[in-house]
């Protein structure tokens, strides 16, 4: 579903990500780990086309998506969760939904399942949410738009512990319900490992372990020797 080959990622010519290779199949869920610096969030944000590629190719179901075009990454199915939420914080919950729904795409009322919270809130201003509610408003338009591939942003940014051991399970059941591929950069790592299939570490823009997600996260050494390097 989502094919990555040599992408190398950064800032005009200054390359945060090097030549990366992923090959991602429906209903999986990529957990981006590293520390701060790595690179995962300029990856996303060059997936999502707002940063143009300096090299390499992306490819959603096989269909080339170029480089730097935000409009053609999302008319491919990509969509992203940036980790400020991007709430239009004077429309309503309702209002935020329906500005992202499109004819014949899941029914606005179909979150509301999916977040019950949310249910009494639906003429509240999305500015006035708390900080969990606002995140799952924001993951609620993305999947109105019915994603190939949903990208996430730190989902955990600024979020009680409490609430994020709620929020995080829900990708897991968002990949398995829908077959979208879920690319997630998460600070929260074992709880990031737990909701994974695969996970890759970056650490100054290239990739410094990947494997299987329950693999890594019983080998706590192998983890803290690619965030810290080793002797």
């Amino acid at each position: 579903m989502l094919e990555c080959r040599g992408l190398v990622a950064g800032h005009g010519r200054v390359p945060a990500v090097r030549a990366l290779d992923i090959r991602v199949e429906e209903g999986t869920v990529l957990s981006v780990l590293g520390p701060n610096g790595a690179g995962k969030t300029t990856l996303l944000r060059t997936m999502a086309g707002l940063l143009p590629r300096i090299a390499g190719e992306m490819s959603i179901a096989g269909s080339s998506v170029p480089s730097g075009r935000p409009t053609r990454a999302a008319k491919a199915g990509l969509v992203l969760i940036p980790d400020n939420r991007a709430l239009f914080t004077t429309l309503t919950v309702k209002e935020n939904l329906d500005a992202a729904h499109k004819k014949g795409r899941p029914r606005v009322e179909e979150m509301m399942e999916l977040f019950p919270a949310l249910r009494n809130r639906w003429k509240l201003a999305a500015g006035a949410l708390s900080g969990g509610e606002q995140q799952m408003l924001a993951v609620a338009r993305a999947l109105v738009q019915q994603p190939r591939v949903l990208l996430i942003n730190e989902m955990s940014m600024g979020l009680a512990p409490v609430i994020v051991e709620e929020l995080l399970p829900k990708v897991r059941h968002i990949a398995d319900t829908t077959g979208a591929v879920v690319v997630l950069v998460e600070q929260h790592v074992q709880l990031a490992l737990q909701v994974a299939n695969e996970a890759i570490v970056l650490v100054h823009g290239e990739v410094s372990l990947r494997g299987p997600a329950a693999d890594l996260a019983r080998d706590r050494r192998a983890l803290e020797a690619a965030y810290l390097g080793a002797a």
